[in-house]
């Protein structure tokens, strides 16, 4: 990959700090124009009948790349070599990311643990017991510093260097009582936002912040989970990533041990020593065991699209597969693509994991 120019990682960001334009629409826009200041050229032709979309202003953006040198961050696009890896196969992986730390770490073997923020006592000694085994064994431990299970989990990896990710902007510490422990992470380990600076930490923002914790690591370990949630959400992800996914029992009278078990029943592997998850992601080669189908690219051939009224007249609230719309459209796969894209940008799609769609 050559070196990104100034200019054209300024337009990256400005592109995707644009209304309604999301990480499936930034890849797509960037493979139609070839770079993200012919897309953002583009865009105001693009969406029509917008009543005149405007991108995000140069100004916003030069604050904001000011915000990460202050904080003592920097950029990480989705193409740079230093970008994680497996994070990188998924198709709604973030195109950019702002991070501290040491960005190698995530080149290595990855496991993700992570589980209650109320956790039972039992529950943090194991999460300690498998993250120190683990990181010893040659693992990066990767979690979303959240208190509890995620908390136990870097601090017993700290000293091997621990993967930190946040759902606030990267100079902003959540829960406030582990901003020394989010300090030591960046200083010691990696850090990483998909945010831009000054975002508070928002709930809408912690789903997205666990399909990175799910795509950067080739498994994910829950030690302790009640029903319905975020870790849940982390598990899912992970498997709709086709990687492994992992739970410790525990007692069906404790309603944090009701997610993992619901888990286990589902399918997830029950794990109950380190050496149980080493030999599952022994065995993990860097590729995901379910590929999710990669968005074809010939739409980028196509000159034009059919109608997007047409295409949203198929759309409900329920979401659907792209290649369902194709199917009932009649029109080809790029006339699809485009049309959806036209719709995600006037605000009126929705996109969901595993290539799925819907309107808003």
């Amino acid at each position: 990959m050559e070196a990104l120019s100034q200019a054209e990682a300024f337009a990256r960001i400005r592109l995707l700090r644009s209304p309604n334009v999301g990480p499936v629409s930034y890849r797509q826009l960037l493979r139609r124009f070839g770079t993200a200041e012919l897309a953002i050229a583009a865009l105001p032709d693009l969406v029509k009948g917008s009543g005149g979309y405007r991108p995000a202003s140069e100004e916003r953006v030069s604050v904001e790349v000011q915000a990460v040198r202050a904080a003592g961050a920097r950029y990480l696009f989705h193409d740079s070599p230093d970008y994680p890896p497996l994070l990188a196969e998924l198709d709604g992986a973030p195109p950019i990311l702002t991070c501290r730390g040491d960005a190698d770490l995530a080149q290595k073997p990855c496991v993700a643990i992570v589980g209650a923020r109320n956790a039972s006592a039992a529950a943090v000694k194991l999460a300690r017991m498998f993250a120190g085994e683990l990181a010893e064994a040659g693992y990066v431990v990767v979690s979303g510093l959240a208190r509890g299970i995620d908390g136990a989990a870097h601090q017993a990896s700290l000293s091997s260097g621990t993967i930190g990710v946040i759902a606030s902007g990267i100079e902003i510490a959540y829960p406030p009582e582990h901003a020394e422990l989010q300090e030591a992470v960046a200083m010691r380990g990696l850090l990483l936002a998909e945010q831009p600076p000054g975002t508070e930490p928002l709930a809408r923002h912690f789903p997205s912040r666990n399909r990175i914790i799910a795509g950067i690591a080739a498994g994910t370990l829950i030690v302790e989970a009640a029903p319905r949630s975020g870790s849940l959400i982390t598990a899912r992800l992970a498997g709709e990533a086709g990687r492994e996914v992992m739970a410790v029992p525990g007692s069906p009278l404790d309603s944090r041990s009701q997610g993992c078990n619901q888990l286990i029943r589902d399918g997830a592997t029950l794990v109950q020593r380190t050496e149980d998850v080493i030999e599952l992601l022994t065995s993990f080669q860097g590729q995901p065991r379910l590929v999710l189908r990669e968005a074809s690219k010939d739409w980028e051939l196509a000159e034009t699209a059919d109608d997007p009224a047409d295409i949203a007249s198929l759309l409900t609230t329920a979401p659907v597969a792209v290649d369902e719309l194709v199917r009932q459209s009649g029109a080809s796969t790029g006339a699809v693509q485009l049309a959806l894209l036209e719709l995600e940008l006037a605000g009126t799609l929705v996109r969901h994991a595993g290539g799925r769609v819907s309107r808003t």
